[in-house]
């Protein structure tokens, strides 16, 4: 089954989709974390149950996230997508809150060539889960704060939040 919420946040209402799931603190599974007018986001399909409880874990994160307790989530999520964007989407979780790498720094942690920069920036653009898997910390190899399926503006109001001065992104090593 498919539950979904909405909570408020500095950068907006957020979707959240989830399924239920025995092994999951809180029984749901994050499926999507989606923010206002994202390109590629998730919407509300007809079956969809709405459950505000079966968020109450994630939502709790989330919330201490923006509030600055909280730095790294604990929240099972649903595995979706290519072997290519898992080996992407983990490098991304590796990377450290307030901390910043680039698209080429991705592919040499997975192994890919340095060509396949733009397969690693479809694979970024493809994360379902904002914010959770921070894909907002990953930038252009000239510091600029390129690309964000949630747009420029929510990036640079995350890397704000976690204490990265616009204009003075650095690549994390």
């Amino acid at each position: 089954m498919t539950f979904y919420t909405t909570m408020d946040s500095p950068v907006g209402e957020l979707l959240l989709v989830g399924e239920e799931s025995a092994t999951a603190n809180g029984g749901t599974a994050l499926a999507s974390l989606s923010v206002p007018d994202q390109k590629g986001g998730a919407s509300v399909q007809g079956g969809w149950v709405e459950a505000a409880d079966a968020f109450a874990e994630i939502t709790a994160q989330l919330c201490s996230y923006f509030d600055g307790g909280r730095t790294r989530f604990d929240i099972e999520h649903v595995e979706r997508g290519s072997e290519f964007q898992h080996r992407v989407w983990k490098a991304i979780e590796a990377i450290p809150y307030g901390g910043t790498t680039t698209y080429g720094r991705i592919a040499d942690r997975i192994g890919a060539p340095r060509s396949a920069v733009r397969s690693v920036g479809t694979a970024i653009g493809a994360n379902p889960l904002l914010i959770v898997r921070p894909c907002h910390r990953v930038i252009g190899a000239d510091g600029s704060l390129t690309g964000y399926a949630g747009g420029l503006e929510c990036k640079k109001q995350l890397l704000r939040h976690e204490g990265v001065a616009e204009g003075l992104a650095q690549a994390a090593a």
